[in-house]
């Protein structure tokens, strides 16, 4: 929902928050401090109910003019997802906007049920009528900004005085006019002072308070000066399980050692947003990818450029993945063009424009035969690789598809999507399998276990979920509480990484629970 929209919402909470002060604004003689003892006034009931709709209709309208109700995460063709240009994800829920539509409806229908039953009690000859209720119009009319004790004094006592108030005799002296002590009328019987009877009484002095100390500020968030500045959007382990390449939308491709917790090297960096960072079957060099339109070899040892791939006008390379043998990579960019690329030789095999929308997932099968690709606007597509031949295409989301995995079959695919499903799909037939559901938030990232039984995905709802393929029912669900998650990775133990909005990369542990920081980004 943009933020005009948002705007217009305000409206309807704000007009219903007006509606409910001066329909039910209290009468003069009304005491907020006697509150405790009138519950069964009903009038006394009648002002704190409209007082407390008023309220929360006003923390609606705030709520809503501020933005700070997203309604259901959903990402329009072209929408930015992440990076500095992103819309940050509220930590808010869907029902809670909802719940601030809802109030000021409720709050309109039970004004309409007040006046319906004040205009009958009216027409019955005033039987339900009560005193608080009647003096609310006198209320109304003192003028605005004046002190509560005036509006007190200026409106007539529903009963007089039980105690006699004596006339103030002439003073003594201008010494006792200083003072201000009024002479008595009789020595035996003094005069008491004129002061509303509400306040003759002084109360005895309070108790001195026993103050609460403040609570301890929460441990600064982990930094790491070599940590990545932005967002980590991409997350891939090496084949020997002892590194995992990181991809940020600081432009930066980083390398970082597993077992020893410590950064190798900036690997290298892009000239726009990085995207993709893949290790590359040889184990000595990397495949990235990035907004600039380039796909760069690089030397894992120290970073050395071995080939650049330039996408010239096809645009950003969002997308990327490489055949098992390592000599074809096949990319996915922002005009809609997917490209297989021949890594040996560095050459284009192919340029397949097929799809009208930005392509935003882009997944190999096991052999490398084929290649599927996905569009911001739900179209999927399925590719030969070496012929460069669309094999099926067909709409499978309603919303942009943003993660594709193969399973080891070849036969099968997963996908995520702007709808908040994953989705298993039969390549042979086109056919939805089975659906996967709980996320709140874009699905971004998958990522498959070994063993083929576990599917890993990441969300911009700001969580990761473990799910069981064969059943789809959800095994453990994963929350930084810290923005939304971009990408994801299986360990070579079996947890479970993540990377996202926070600059961080978090080790969990599969069966759920708290996770750990495992790489900080960099000092904010």
């Amino acid at each position: 929902m943009n933020k005009v929209a948002d705007r217009v919402f305000a409206l309807l909470p704000l007009a219903a928050a007006i509606a409910c002060l001066v329909h039910a604004w209290p009468p003069a003689d009304f005491a907020w401090s006697s509150l405790r003892h009138s519950w069964r006034d009903p009038a006394t009931l009648r002002v704190v109910v409209f007082a407390t709709a008023a309220l929360a209709c006003l923390i609606g309208a705030v709520m809503f003019w501020a933005g700070l109700l997203p309604g259901r995460p959903s990402h329009q063709p072209g929408a930015p997802l992440f990076g500095r240009a992103a819309e940050t994800q509220d930590t808010g829920r869907p029902r809670l906007r909802r719940a601030f539509l809802v109030v000021p409806m409720v709050a309109v229908l039970a004004l309409a049920a007040d006046g319906f039953a004040s205009r009958w009690a009216d027409h019955s000859g005033g039987e339900v009528a009560s005193p608080s209720r009647t003096k609310t119009g006198e209320a109304s009319e003192a003028k605005a900004g004046e002190p509560k004790s005036q509006e007190v004094a200026s409106a007539p006592p529903a009963n007089p005085p039980t105690v006699p108030v004596q006339p103030i005799p002439p003073a003594a002296s201008s010494a006792e006019q200083a003072a201000k002590t009024p002479a008595p009328a009789q020595p035996m019987a003094p005069s008491p002072p004129l002061q509303p009877p509400e306040v003759a009484a002084i109360p005895p002095a309070a108790p001195a308070p026993t103050v609460a100390p403040l609570p301890e500020n929460p441990p600064p968030a982990p930094a790491l000066a070599d940590g990545h500045r932005d967002a980590v959007v991409w997350l891939s382990v090496a084949p020997d399980g002892h590194s995992i390449l990181s991809a940020s939308t600081d432009h930066m491709i980083k390398l970082w050692d597993i077992d020893g917790k410590r950064l190798i090297r900036t690997l290298g960096m892009h000239k726009d947003m990085a995207r993709t960072a893949l290790f590359m079957p040889d184990g000595v060099s990397a495949l990235t990818a990035g907004d600039d339109g380039e796909i760069v070899l690089r030397k894992l040892s120290d970073g050395t450029v071995l080939r650049v791939f330039s996408s010239g006008g096809n645009g950003g390379a969002n997308k990327l993945a490489i055949t098992p043998d390592g000599k074809r990579a096949v990319s996915g960019h922002e005009t809609g063009a997917v490209i297989v690329w021949d890594i040996d030789k560095g050459t284009v095999l192919h340029v397949m424009p097929g799809h009208d929308w930005s392509v935003s997932a882009v997944a190999v099968s096991p052999d490398g035969s084929q290649a599927l690709s996905g569009s911001i606007e739900g179209t999927l597509k399925l590719w030969d690789v070496e012929t460069g031949k669309q094999l099926r295409s067909w709409h499978g989301h309603e919303q942009g598809t943003y993660g594709a995995v193969f399973t080891a079959d070849g036969h099968h695919v997963f996908t995520g999507s702007g709808d908040l499903t994953i989705k298993l799909w039969d390549l042979d037939t086109g056919r939805e399998l089975r659906r996967f559901e709980g996320h709140e938030g874009t699905v971004y990232a998958l990522a498959l276990s070994a063993d083929g039984k576990r599917l890993l995905s990441g969300s911009l709802d700001g969580t990761a979920r473990l799910w069981d393929v064969d059943t789809g029912n959800e095994l453990a669900e994963f929350d930084s509480h810290s923005g939304p998650i971009y990408a994801v990775a299986f360990a070579p133990d079996g947890t479970v990484l993540t990377g996202g909005y926070d600059r961080t990369i978090r080790d969990w542990p599969a069966a759920g629970g708290d996770g750990v920081v495992l790489f900080a980004g960099a000092p904010g």
